[in-house]
């Protein structure tokens, strides 16, 4: 009997803990609309939008491997692309997963179109797109989802896959 007893009270404590705990799935919708945000702002070519969710010292390593930190190098760096050898290009996000682990850690597969000019280092697939993947770090503080690291990589010899 103290064995049923015991196995009631936990229940109840983890369902208790469950409904305490948040939803993950509207922080999944939000994360998600911050994707879909990033790639309406890179399409328009809109730098300000697109540094919108990128945390005051954030981390952006681009596909370099340059490292910047602070929004305003995030927004600077995205100024220059979008003015220059990115101007008109089209950038579409696949997001493959989100983890919650206090943090929102969440993989995208990028390919970006039009680009006028490549970095050294880089290719185009056969379908003339720039292919990479980009791991994002996602932190809700004060009730607002800010980009805490944002890591880009791509490797020519390495095909990704396509988009869906």
């Amino acid at each position: 009997m103290k064995y049923v007893l015991l196995c009631a009270i936990i229940f109840v404590a983890a369902l208790a803990a469950r409904r305490a705990m948040p939803q993950p799935m509207a922080n999944e919708n939000v994360i998600r609309a911050i994707v879909q945000e990033e790639v309406a702002a890179w399409n328009a070519g809109d730098a300000s939008a697109y540094s919108r969710h990128f945390a005051a010292d954030g981390i952006f390593v681009n596909i370099r491997g340059e490292y910047r930190a602070g929004v305003e190098a995030f927004t600077k760096q995205h100024q220059f692309l979008f003015s220059g050898p990115f101007h008109g290009s089209i950038l579409h996000q696949d997001v493959i997963s989100i983890q919650f682990v206090r943090p929102a850690v969440v993989e995208v597969l990028t390919s970006v179109t039009g680009v006028q000019k490549l970095s050294p280092g880089t290719n185009t697939d056969r379908k003339d797109r720039l292919r990479t993947r980009l791991l994002q770090v996602i932190v809700k503080e004060a009730g607002e989802w800010k980009i805490t690291e944002y890591h880009t990589d791509v490797k020519a010899d390495v095909p990704a896959p396509d988009p869906q």
